[in-house]
């Protein structure tokens, strides 16, 4: 369906000629004549289908329709990151630049001169404000805010903010808002619950639904899977660095700390990388942000941050140094290239402890990723193993044949260096043998041999009836301080009353609490 098949105002399809914008996607063909037509709405989609032109086109049109008789802000638009803010004012400014429309991103910083921009624009009835929950709350408080006039309320990437814990911020904005003939709008890539639950408190009439591919990649995504122990990963990174061309990356990682070490390793290795997450100051990751969109660098290394709603042209790679704890957030994440029916390679580096999470994943979208093989030079590799939430070559969390690392097979037979006992493994869990804290292994429970080779299922070096104080002899674990105690029913048995000694004493001494270094100087 073309836009000039909705009908709009013509200086609103001039803007959408000037950037390219001639046929509608399916969200926007589904939700443009429910918006116009005053309706409440839930709209699902994936991310990269064009969920914020779905809603401000009709928005524009409606504050269009209104004329100039109605002074003030119209329409509000809460969204969770500075960034999605940032951006939505963007494509408000090309969207809206031949119609007079005005918007304002309203969102936190240090940057003085930017709150006096976000205060006189609101002072001066700015028809919409795009703004993060804390930041709005901050401006409205101080009573120079008039929200009378507002007749629609839009929440994008809801999930999100539900998931960040802004459910408690939101029905408080809600309340702000007139409640005669408002409209609200939410936009989101997945369909919690909560999300219903939060509909109902704030919606007054009963929304249309919309639901389109919910959680799929889009189909322009090359997926690739890459199964790896987190040794191997940096090498991993710079082979695939060497061997893509990369015209533009996006390194997705769990934490800021690894965001930060993820680009200092790539600077180190010669590649131009640049980190962004929420402890950069704001002005530097929206100069970061700006430089690699304008293909001013070819590495960005983020958290969740650019995960949703990001808007960056012919991203030709995403890669997740970490699997995203939510199946969910992998979408997100590779959602960022093939945007707008291109095409993106998307790659996951799969850690033992990380394949359970993996296989949620691939039931999500309903695919089995397929797994590359990596040099030889950078050797073993783990056995993938989604079943078992983890994998190497045998052994397990909870079970497996064996292994030598953290994690592999899920809850059969013997395995690993868990805290349940373990076959020939190294995983802390298992069923005999194994360094397993429960039954075998360097069991708590039994005796038997320490490392998992020929121990019972209560065996190992064990604080049970063998090990540390069972039948079984060996080494303890590596790190482990603590010398094995001899076994029961021995001369050297500290309960064992020896003849013509006083009671007591031959029993063990209590190890006195090492004293605290005294501090020059006072305390830090």
């Amino acid at each position: 369906m073309r836009f000039d098949d909705f009908d709009l105002n013509h200086q609103l399809l001039d803007s959408l000629v000037s950037i390219g914008y001639e046929e509608a996607t399916p969200i926007q063909e589904l939700a443009i004549p429910i918006v116009l037509d005053g309706k409440d709405l839930i709209a699902c989609a994936q991310t990269g289908t064009g969920k914020t032109a779905a809603f401000l086109i009709p928005v524009i049109e409606t504050i269009m329709n209104e004329g100039n008789h109605k002074a003030g802000t119209k329409v509000l638009v809460i969204v969770p990151t500075r960034e999605l803010a940032s951006q939505i004012d963007q494509n408000m400014e090309a969207l809206g630049y031949f119609t007079g429309v005005s918007s304002v991103a309203v969102y936190g910083g240090s940057n003085s001169k930017q709150w006096d921009v976000q205060k006189n624009a609101i002072d001066n009835g700015v028809d919409m404000i795009i703004a993060t929950p804390g930041r709005f709350k901050m401006h409205y408080k101080l009573g120079y805010m008039d929200l009378s006039g507002v007749h629609t309320v839009v929440l994008d990437e809801a999930d999100k903010m539900l998931d960040m814990g802004f459910y408690p911020d939101i029905v408080e904005i809600i309340s702000y808002l007139p409640k005669d003939k408002r409209q609200t709008l939410m936009f989101s890539a997945t369909m919690p619950s909560k999300i219903r639950s939060l509909a109902k408190e704030i919606m007054q009439n009963k929304p249309e639904e919309i639901s389109l591919a919910l959680s799929k990649p889009a189909e322009g995504v090359d997926q690739r899977a890459y199964v790896v122990y987190d040794k191997q990963k940096k090498d991993l990174l710079r082979h695939l660095l060497q061997d893509e061309e990369v015209d533009s990356m996006i390194i997705f990682a769990s934490s800021k700390l690894s965001v930060d070490q993820i680009a200092a390793t790539l600077q180190k290795m010669g590649f131009d990388a640049r980190p962004i997450h929420s402890d950069r100051e704001q002005s530097e990751r929206q100069e970061t942000l700006n430089d690699f969109k304008n293909k001013q660098f070819p590495i960005v290394v983020a958290t969740d941050v650019l995960s949703r709603g990001i808007d960056i042209d012919n991203l030709s790679h995403v890669l997740n140094f970490d699997v995203p704890m939510d199946a969910e957030d992998y979408v997100h994440r590779i959602g960022r290239t093939a945007r707008a029916s291109a095409t993106g390679t998307a790659m996951t580096f799969i850690n033992p402890d990380d394949m359970y999470r993996f296989g949620k994943i691939e039931e999500l979208i309903e695919a089995e990723v397929p797994k590359q093989k990596i040099p030889e030079e950078l050797g073993e590799t783990p056995v993938y193993s989604p079943t078992g939430r983890g994998g190497n070559r045998g052994g397990g969390r909870r079970g497996g044949a064996g292994g030598n690392r953290r994690s592999d097979g899920h809850r059969g037979g013997g395995g690993g260096d868990r805290r349940r006992g373990g076959g020939d493994g190294d995983r802390r869990s298992g069923g005999s043998g194994g360094r397993s804290r429960g039954g075998g292994g360097d069991s708590r429970r039994g005796g038997g041999r320490p490392e998992g080779r020929g121990g019972s299922d209560r065996g190992g070096n064990a604080r049970g009836s063998g090990g540390r104080r069972g039948t079984g002899q060996g080494r303890p674990i590596s790190g482990d301080t603590q010398t094995p105690r001899p076994p029961a029913n021995t001369d050297n048995n500290p309960q064992e009353k020896v003849e013509g000694q006083a009671p007591g004493k031959n029993r063990r001494r209590k190890r006195r609490r090492p004293q605290k270094p005294r501090q020059e100087g006072g305390q830090d």
